[in-house]
């Protein structure tokens, strides 16, 4: 499977990633190689506990144009 996943530098210099396809799935690390490395595996440990649960693996995510 393929996501969409967001990359961003916090106030403490760390990288936060999320996947937004997948309500709470979110990682960290020190480089955005390193964050991409773990939001791959907490996209895999996400999606086990969904199954698990009987919930949709993920929710629809759209892009939207808002004027500004």
């Amino acid at each position: 499977m393929k996501f969409l996943v967001t990359i961003f530098q916090d106030e403490d210099g760390m990288f936060v990633a999320e996947c937004p396809s997948i309500p709470g799935c979110i990682s960290q690390g020190r480089t955005e190689e390193e964050a991409e490395r773990n939001i791959r595996e907490a996209i895999k440990v996400c999606l086990e506990v969904r199954a698990e649960r009987g919930m949709p693996l993920t929710v629809n995510v759209r892009q939207v144009e808002v004027a500004v």
